[in-house]
Formats: C-alpha cells, sequence, structure tokens
C-alpha cells in the first residue's frame, strides 16, 4: 500500500553515482538515445507536429519524468499510442498552441490521478494480457522496422495497405521489391550480426554493440555513397540544424492560455489523461516483468512524475508522453541498472541537438532498424509463444487473442479484448470448481463429504445448489470450508437454508470451518407443511 510520502520520499542519491551502477547506465544511456531518438522524430511527424516537438519530449521525458519517478528502468517519451489523438486534436482544436493548453491540462489530471491512488489499476491486468501486449509491440517493431531494413519506404502496417485487400497488398509487395536498396540491406545484416555476436566476444562486450552497430553504419553509408548504391537523405536520420539562439529559440511553441474556459480543449485533455495513464500503467507493469531483479515501481508515484512531464512538456511545446516499453526494453536488454540510464539518455538527446546535429544526420535508419529488430524479436520469441500454450488454453487464448487485436486496432483495444477474455476464463473456471465432493457407502446409510474451493463466489450459487438439491435421502452430508478463503454470502445463505430443511428429507448435515453469518427463518409447523408440498 502506498502512503502520501512516498511519493516524494527522499531519493537515495548515493546509489545512482556507484561506479558499478553507471558502468551500465551509462553504455545503456547510448544505446536507449540510439532507439529514442529517431522514434522522437518519427512520432512527431506521425502527429503532426513539428519535429523539434519530439525532441523536446524525450528530453523532458528522459531528464524531468526519470527524476521524479520511482521506477529504475522505465523511459518515457512520446508514445506511438498516442498518435491518432495527437493528429486528431490538433485538427480539432484548431491550432497547435491550444493543443499544448490540452497537454498541460492532462498533465495536471494526472497528478490529480496519482495522489488519489489511481495507479493500482494497474495490478488487476493478467500476465497473460501483458506478455501478449509486449509480444504485439515486439511484432509491431518489426513490421515497422523491415521498410528501412531493405531501404523500402513501404509501411506494411499502414491503414490504406491493409484495407486494401489482396491485391493491393500484392502492389505493396511489387513496389518494394523495385525498391529494395542493396546498401540498406547489407548495413541492416551487418548491424543484426554485430548485435548478436559482439555481446559474445568477452575481451570487446564493454562496449555497447549498438554504439558498433552504429559506426558502422555511418561508415559503410560513407563508403557506398561512391557507388550507385548510395543511400538517399530519407534513409538517414534527420533533426533540425539550428546556427544560433535566435534559431534555436524560434523553434519553441508555447500555449495558449486563452483557451483554457473552452470545454472542447478539456475533452482532449481528459481523454489524453486517461490514455497516457492507462498506456503508462500497462508499460510500468511490464517493465517491471522485465526487470532481472524484479523491482516494483511505485504507479502513484508514476502518474504524478508523467503529470509533471506532460505539463513542462506542453509548456515547452512538446507532445504528451507515457513511459515507454520500445524504449524501456532497449534499456534493459543493454543492462541499464538505474534510472540514471533514463536521465543520461535526455542529455544526450539535448546535448546531441545542440552540439552534433550533422553527425546525428549521418546514420542510416537501417542500422537504427536493425537495434529495434533485435529488441522486437527479443519482445516476441517464438519460445514465449510456447512457454504461453503449455500453460494452457486459458493463458493462451487471451495471450494470443491479444496479440492479434492489438497488431489489428491499438494497444488499448487490444488490451481491452484479452481483458474481456481473461475475464471469461476466470469466470468459467470458477463456476466449474466451487468445490469436490467423495461419497462413501456404510451399510444402508450413505456419507457425502463436499469440500469447497479457495475462492466460492456467486457465480457457483447455481452448481452449489443443484448439487444439494440432488442429494439422496437418507445421507449425512459434511460441507467443508477449510479451504476457503472467501466465501460469497449469497452462497453462505444457501448452505445454511440447506441445512435446515434437509432433515424433512432425513438429511443430516453437519458445516466443519465455515461461520455462521446469517439468521434464517425459524421452522414452525406451518413452514414444514409448505416445504413437503
Amino acid at each position: 500500500m502506498q502512503n502520501n510520502n512516498s511519493i516524494f520520499s527522499r531519493l537515495d542519491v548515493k546509489k545512482y553515482v556507484l561506479k558499478k551502477n553507471l558502468k551500465r547506465d551509462l553504455p545503456s544511456s547510448i544505446v536507449v538515445f540510439l532507439v529514442a531518438l529517431p522514434l522522437c522524430l518519427g512520432i512527431a511527424l506521425a502527429s503532426g507536429a513539428p519535429l523539434f516537438a519530439g525532441i523536446v519530449t524525450g528530453v523532458i521525458g528522459g531528464i524531468i519524468v526519470a527524476s521524479v519517478s520511482g521506477s529504475q528502468l522505465s523511459v518515457s517519451g512520446p508514445a506511438a499510442g498516442l498518435t491518432v489523438i495527437v493528429l486528431g486534436a490538433i485538427a480539432q482544436l484548431g491550432s497547435y498552441q491550444v493543443f499544448l493548453l490540452s497537454v498541460m491540462l492532462a498533465g495536471g489530471l494526472q497528478i490529480v490521478l496519482g495522489f488519489i491512488k489511481a495507479g493500482t489499476i494497474g495490478n488487476y491486468f493478467p500476465s497473460s494480457v501483458i506478455e501478449g501486449m509486449l509480444a504485439a509491440i515486439g511484432l509491431i517493431l518489426i513490421l515497422k522496422q523491415l521498410p528501412h531494413a531493405f531501404g523500402v519506404d513501404v509501411d506494411f502496417l499502414d491503414e490504406n495497405v491493409l484495407k486494401s485487400g489482396a491485391d493491393g497488398a500484392y502492389t505493396v509487395a511489387v513496389r518494394a521489391l523495385q525498391q529494395f536498396n542493396p546498401a540498406a540491406i547489407v548495413i541492416s545484416l551487418l548491424s543484426i550480426a554485430t548485435l548478436i555476436f559482439w555481446p559474445k566476444i568477452q575481451q570487446v562486450s564493454v562496449v555497447p554493440a549498438p554504439l558498433i552497430v552504429v559506426v558502422i553504419g555511418i561508415v559503410l553509408s560513407m563508403l557506398f555513397s561512391y557507388t550507385a548504391f548510395a543511400l538517399r537523405t530519407d534513409q538517414l536520420v534527420k533533426i533540425p540544424v539550428v546556427s544560433g539562439w535566435t534559431e534555436f529559440s524560434r523553434l519553441f511553441n508555447m500555449p495558449d492560455f486563452s483557451a483554457i474556459s473552452r470545454m472542447d480543449v478539456w475533452k482532449v485533455a481528459g481523454t489524453i489523461a486517461i490514455v497516457a495513464s492507462l498506456e503508462t500503467l500497462l508499460s510500468i507493469e511490464a517493465i517491471d516483468k522485465i526487470d532481472p531483479i524484479k523491482r516494483v515501481s511505485p504507479t502513484n508515484r508514476e502518474l504524478v512524475a508523467q503529470g509533471i512531464g506532460n505539463m513542462t512538456s506542453g509548456f515547452f511545446g512538446g507532445l504528451p508522453m507515457t513511459s515507454v516499453i520500445v524504449r524501456s526494453s532497449a534499456n534493459v536488454n543493454a543492462g541499464g541498472k538505474t534510472k540514471m540510464s533514463a536521465i543520461f539518455h535526455g542529455c544526450w538527446l539535448l546535448l546531441s541537438f545542440l552540439f552534433i546535429p550533422a553527425l546525428i544526420n549521418m546514420i542510416p535508419l537501417a542500422c537504427l532498424a536493425a537495434i529495434l529488430l533485435v529488441t522486437g524479436y527479443k519482445l516476441t520469441r517464438i519460445s514465449l509463444f510456447k512457454h504461453m500454450y503449455r500453460k494452457g488454453w486459458d493463458q493462451f487464448v487471451p495471450f494470443f487473442i491479444t496479440v492479434v487485436a492489438v497488431l489489428l486496432t491499438d494497444l488499448l483495444k487490444g488490451v481491452a479484448t484479452g481483458m474481456l477474455l481473461s475475464i471469461f476464463y476466470l469466470l468459467r473456471t470458477n463456476m466449474r470448481n466451487p468445490f469436490f465432493y467423495r461419497i462413501q457407502e456404510e451399510g444402508n446409510k450413505k456419507n457425502l463429504r463436499i469440500k469447497l474451493a479457495e475462492e466460492v463466489s456467486f457465480l457457483n450459487k447455481a452448481a452449489i445448489q443443484v448439487v444439494l438439491n440432488n442429494i439422496p435421502k437418507e445421507t449425512n452430508v459434511i460441507i467443508d470450508g477449510g479451504n476457503s478463503r472467501y466465501i460469497d454470502p449469497d452462497v453462505l445463505e444457501s448452505i445454511f437454508n440447506f441445512r435446515h430443511y434437509a432433515y424433512t428429507k432425513g438429511i443430516v448435515v453437519t458445516l466443519e470451518n465455515i461461520k455462521e453469518h446469517y439468521k434464517v427463518p425459524k421452522l414452525t409447523d406451518k413452514l414444514i407443511k409448505d416445504i413437503n408440498k
């Protein structure tokens, strides 16, 4: 149980500057930075916002949110799951400045949610659904990055492609085959091989493999520029280049506070707050699952941190942010230990934009795609599907349907579908297993022992009543609740009523380990006659 003091508890600064932690956090931060940079730019582009807004959001998510958050491995930034909402909201509100006000208000609402302890809702998501969400994100990463890996400017998950049917898909496939760039393919394959084999070479494994991948990518891109297979400019990272403070300051947008009384502004703010909070809680739950030392993040504090981040981002012209599983899983896979990895990654984003934009713009998208392809595979590895299948249909079906639903719709709809299936299997299990019983015969007398399950809900009432009503006459019945942690009041009432009326059929009922909470009507001659009728 989280208390108010835990939200702003004093940070143990010492552990964040320990040499053994910094040795892991600094290299990891570079990996996260390399993954986050193109994502920040791509999400800003997909959201219809200035590219600089993506950088601002990444910097604030890395430095400010990570500093306040209680999660050691979570990395926040602009989220792909919010792009559709952001794109529609900017058009609906009429200007980007008014939209920024909604982002600030959404941050304020998230802070309120944190203080009223709404963060505990994340504890109610089944592990099968969380695993399904992670696997779906891995598949999305793979499908989204394959075009970059092959030098193709086709998005296989584009809505128009998905709706175009077999003919449209065939046309897209032919176009993709015609656009393959040998340089991008070579860079991708060498990058993937480096990511797989570099960590296994003990002498050089201290240097992070993704950093080597970026160096290889830049060198190969320069070499291919002298051939007929040179990469196009749209196959390289592209961030704005500024030459002075004046140009830099012009990149910032400020919210339009005059629109604060508009209802549509508050409606957008509420939508962003709810969706961003749910995505954050799902991501935090998933990140805790892949944390090697299984730390548990304080979810209420995380909502407060996200709220502060969104208020800051909205004020400086950024996008709404969440805890992002792609960056966070890259952080875990790169060996991050504490939140300093996320903070450093925010610093690298800012410094790279200010001092080395030309160098950053030399990085091929193909080598960044390779990093994300490997990250995606780790999230959706084949062994995970086998593991979930072995756990039984009640685990595998919600897991698999969550994967499919996320791929075909979006993150929240997919998770909601998986939740509904999980609830169905939970209800089905409860209805089927309320008890077990054993019948013994001693002469002409039958002894029946009914042992109730650990959890007996109101859904089990009908099944229990059917068994009780079909008990043969002249039977000794023992109803044992010794294994039960919870018995629904409706079920208890049915049991007590049966015990009081069972003697009319010659049935003797004994209750073991069941507390009597209900008073049943006292038997009278008239009531006995009514029962016998």
